[in-house]
This record gives structure tokens, C-alpha cells and sequence, in this order.
């Protein structure tokens, strides 16, 4: 049996977390990298600016 992590269009749908706030994003593909998209609210929780560094705890997410 095969079970497909991505939900279309290279989108791998992950939990993550970054200081205490657990959030669910998609993880995508880009210029040989994956990209952790980060919600304002997150930022803004974990007082997070853009081109900060973070430590990100990332599960994905596997629909069976």
C-alpha cells in the first residue's frame, strides 16, 4: 500500500513549532529547498521578523 504525504502541487502538509505556538502549514518546494511558510500570528506570538533565524520542530502530516 502507498500512502501519498503531499496533497497536490508538491504541498506536504506538516504540524510545526517554533518556541511554545504549534501551528499546521504546508511545506512546498523551492529552488532545491522546502519551504516552512510561518503564520503572522506565530510571528507575531514568537516575536519572529523576517530574516530571523528559527529552530522549528515540523511533523508531516500522513493522511492514511
Amino acid at each position: 500500500m502507498v500512502h501519498l504525504i503531499t496533497y497536490g502541487w508538491g504541498m506536504i502538509p506538516v504540524e510545526a513549532q517554533i518556541g511554545s505556538t504549534k501551528f499546521t502549514t504546508a511545506m512546498f518546494h523551492k529552488d532545491g529547498l522546502y519551504v516552512l511558510p510561518i503564520k503572522a500570528i506565530v510571528r507575531k506570538a514568537e516575536g519572529v521578523e523576517e530574516g530571523d533565524q528559527v529552530t522549528a520542530r515540523i511533523e508531516v502530516q500522513v493522511n492514511i
